[in-house]
């Protein structure tokens, strides 16, 4: 029997079992675990918001918006709320390439990359809500893979920069569970109905792989993007520092010769 928000509408179904913790949420752990991405864009956007520009704080708040879209989609599986959890990743993906072409202050391009950049945005926003399938959920993630796979390329290349040794580590720690994430969420997709099968047959539980890919790529990007916020400070002629908020979790803040002479 279907559950509160009935048969999915969605092009994908994960591997999580539908409806089994409550007929309220139709991937539990999918659900609760999407919040790792509402805490992380909101961690980032309120310690750093005196901190860093506001392309960077938009990207934390995009990341923000994701695990909202991200929640609505899992637990329900409507094809509409798909698209809450889709888009956003593709605004901020976008966005990222954006800054990680053009660091500050220098401006290579001119208007034709945000000209282009916004044309594939808006040409993918289109597909995304008018193709129905498998077609449209490979065509969303092939071209998202293409610009994630340039950013990270482009966060590699500023984290061997000497200038951003102070955040070279961040970078190490954040790419390693960005890629931990990416394994996770392809074996998810790709290997499920064997491992529904083997794993049900010696009486163990899901792993539920897709909810761990939620918690990990949130804690990958918000160190991955600290890196990027590092060093565009630093090219703004700024002094920023690497600091352990809480005593544990890694944010950017200025110097205190810096904010003494401003």
């Amino acid at each position: 029997m279907p559950g509160f928000w009935g048969a999915p509408t969605s092009t994908v179904d994960w591997c999580e079992a539908n409806y089994v913790v409550t007929p309220y949420i139709c991937e539990f752990f999918n659900t609760v675990s999407s919040l790792a991405m509402v805490v992380a864009g909101a961690m980032g956007a309120l310690l750093h918001r005196r901190v860093l520009d506001p392309l960077i704080l938009m990207a934390f708040g995009l990341l923000f918006l994701v695990g909202v879209g991200s929640v609505g989609f899992h637990g329900t599986l409507r094809f509409e709320l798909q698209m809450l959890d889709e888009l956003p990743m593709l605004y901020l993906v976008t966005l990222m390439a954006y800054l990680l072409a053009e660091p500050e202050p220098t401006r290579h391009f001119g208007l034709w990359l945000p000209c282009l950049l916004l044309g594939y945005g808006l040409l993918a926003t289109l597909s995304a809500v008018f193709l129905r399938g498998q077609f449209q959920f490979y065509a969303f993630q092939g071209s998202f893979a293409l610009l994630e796979l340039f950013c990270l390329l482009r966060v590699y290349r500023l984290s061997r920069d000497l200038q951003n040794a102070p955040v070279r580590r961040l970078f190490r720690i954040g790419i390693a569970v960005y890629c931990a994430a990416i394994v996770l969420w392809f074996i998810d997709l790709r290997l499920c109905d064997a491992l529904k099968t083997q794993l049900t047959a010696r009486g163990l539980p899901n792993p539920q792989l897709h909810a761990w890919w939620h918690v990990l790529v949130s804690c990958g990007f918000y160190l991955l993007l600290l890196v990027v916020g590092y060093d565009r400070v630093r090219r703004r002629g700024m002094q920023p520092v690497v600091r352990l908020w809480g005593g544990f979790i890694p944010s950017l803040t200025l110097t205190s010769s810096w904010r003494l002479n401003v």
